[in-house]
């Protein structure tokens, strides 16, 4: 018996059939029976219950089965662990992110990351989260960051991280000089909102939702496909909006916008790590996710050297351009 036969072992009762298992290992469908067959042999007894249908585990299958599961989560931390020691890990790591996400968090963290872990390359699409899963079914991404859990028999999920939506206004605006600001004064003011179905525009009505407020009762002007957008038309006075911090770093450093607390509600949400269930993770999707969990509720820490150097340069373009 040995570690490949039991990880072979655990993706043929996670996928339900040999020909599943093949594919996702990327191996013949023979090769991964005769490996059964071995460790078979080897513990003297039948694990799998064959037939035309579908594979059942038998009763020692099962008892095996958290085992193999188990051996499979020591054999990611060994490896990440003794990584440490050698300083020189190493690989590519191919992720998803949603919007939010890949726009203004994971770019704020490729820095850090970079200096920590400087051989492993890393790619990343922008995608939304259909997307995201499907091409994590197909292996063609290793990783996929979102805004919102999801469910699928093949892929495990995983909360990595915290944000919280706040009231987004107009420097100029009423509220940014308010001391206090409660959930009735945003409903008094115009609403520039993300489009039906987003992930910020769900957490607003949730929240809202499990205040016992009307989210109705936002006076929506505007409807925008991005965050970016939204921002600008906020920049403009053409209303309020809610958004995370994180998105409107650089507008607050300049005084464009202003982030504002609301006492009487907070909508807080998490972001997710996805992953296949039954592949065995890479060393470097191991490093990363280890990585966001460390960083879990720390998000300022990848941005707040990188927003000084920013605004520091925007300012001298801004004298510079007044001087010409």
């Amino acid at each position: 018996m040995n570690f490949h036969q039991l990880h072979i072992f655990y993706t043929v009762a996670e996928r339900g059939s040999f020909s599943a298992a093949a594919q996702a290992l990327h191996m013949t469908q023979p090769a991964v029976t005769m490996q059964i067959q071995s460790l078979e042999d080897y513990f003297g007894t039948k694990l799998l219950h064959r037939s035309t249908k579908k594979i059942e585990l038998s009763e020692a299958g099962a008892t095996l089965l958290p085992f193999a599961k188990r051996s499979m989560q020591l054999i990611r931390e060994a490896d990440e662990a003794m990584s440490a020691f050698t300083h020189m890990l190493e690989g590519r790591l191919h992720i998803g992110a949603s919007l939010t996400i890949g726009e203004y968090i994971v770019p704020r963290m490729l820095g850090p990351f970079g200096q920590e872990y400087p051989h492993i390359r890393m790619a990343m699409n922008v995608m939304n989260t259909t997307q995201i899963m499907d091409d994590i079914l197909k292996h063609q991404l290793n990783l996929g960051l979102i805004e919102a859990p999801v469910q699928h028999p093949d892929i495990v999920v995983e909360s990595v991280m915290q944000d919280e939506l706040k009231l987004i206004v107009p420097s100029g605006h009423v509220l940014a000089k308010a001391k206090k600001v409660v959930l009735e004064d945003v409903f008094k003011h115009p609403f520039v909102a993300r489009e039906k179905g987003s992930g910020t525009r769900q957490v607003i009505e949730d929240g809202l939702e499990n205040r016992g407020a009307d989210a109705s009762r936002l006076d929506i002007v505007m409807e925008m496909g991005s965050t970016g957008a939204v921002k600008s038309a906020v920049e403009a006075g053409l209303g309020i909006t809610m958004l995370s911090p994180s998105s409107v770093k650089h507008e607050v450093a300049l005084g464009l916008l202003k982030i504002v607390n609301i006492s009487d509600i907070t909508f807080k949400r998490e972001f997710y790590a996805i992953h296949l269930k039954s592949a065995l993770l890479p060393i470097p999707v191991v490093t990363f996710l280890s990585y966001l969990r460390r960083h879990d509720q720390g998000l300022d820490v990848f941005e707040d050297s990188q927003d000084k150097l920013v605004v520091m340069k925007e300012e001298e373009q801004l004298r510079n351009e007044g001087t010409d």
